[in-house]
């Protein structure tokens, strides 16, 4: 992979406290990016921040106020945003839909889907009048794959997925560009216990390469486009842009 400096950038990482967006922090940080890692549990904000020189911030996405200063901290401290990895997610309560309390279910949707939304409407402005800015929102197969019986993830990983598409597209005259990231299976507190040992793992290094491509700008042809980090290698989709594009491939679509 080429070497993709980041050097002079900023970037803000929801659910960075842990697993994938741990991950995603500590490969933007060594690319050279200033890196602002966001999550709801302060010690491992400040673990990671600590590790990467980064900047630790305590935040609920869920929560437009803390969600707007947070971006106005990661501003004013490493300089304006060029890279939002809208990364934050939680899974779902268990028991059967209709056994589940209805604030438990709901709160899945408001963490990985009015999550997103409200860190995109945050940062997109200012993005808008620097004519710069990539948003990669961390998707999800459960969003489309059969055989899922649990309703609340997937239902919000649809919707986030679906939003990361409808955005892109919302943006594609202007100079900010959306990416939709699915990372795979990687082992995380959220999938330990739910997986048997045999299941089809994703390497955990996958999904920040990806991002890491992503944010250098040679993928922006890629904007909308639903990138799986183990099934799609970036290189060769640059090459066929054209193709991706004339033939509508790397899309969630109904075919009959």
């Amino acid at each position: 992979m080429p070497s993709d400096d980041l050097t002079g950038q900023v970037a803000l990482v929801t659910g960075g406290g842990r697993g994938i967006g741990a991950s995603i922090a500590r490969q933007l940080a060594g690319a050279g990016a200033r890196v602002a890692v966001a999550a709801r549990t302060r010690g491992q904000v400040d673990g990671v921040a600590r590790e990467i020189g980064g900047l630790a911030l305590e935040l609920d996405v869920a929560d437009q106020a803390g969600v707007e200063r947070a971006v106005a901290e990661t501003e004013r401290e490493l300089g304006p945003i060029d890279l939002l990895c809208a990364n934050a997610g939680i899974g779902a309560p268990d028991g059967a839909p209709w056994e589940v309390e209805p604030a438990d279910w709901w709160r899945v949707f408001e963490v990985n889907v009015l999550g997103v939304f409200l860190c995109a409407r945050a940062v997109v402005p200012g993005m808008l009048e620097r004519g710069r800015g990539r948003i990669v929102v961390t998707g999800s197969g459960a969003g489309y794959l059969p055989g899922a019986s649990n309703t609340a993830y997937t239902s919000s990983k649809a919707a986030a997925n679906r939003f990361a598409e409808t955005l892109a597209k919302a943006l594609e005259h202007t100079p900010v560009r959306v990416f939709l990231l699915s990372p795979g299976l990687v082992r995380t507190e959220m999938t330990h216990g739910d997986f048997d040992d045999d299941a089809p793992w994703t390497p955990p290094e996958l999904a920040p390469e990806l991002v890491h491509v992503l944010a250098s700008g040679r993928a922006d042809a890629l904007a909308g486009r639903y990138l799986h980090a183990e099934h799609d290698d970036v290189e060769d989709l640059v090459l066929r842009v054209d193709e991706i594009h004339e033939q509508d491939l790397n899309a969630i679509r109904l075919r009959r």
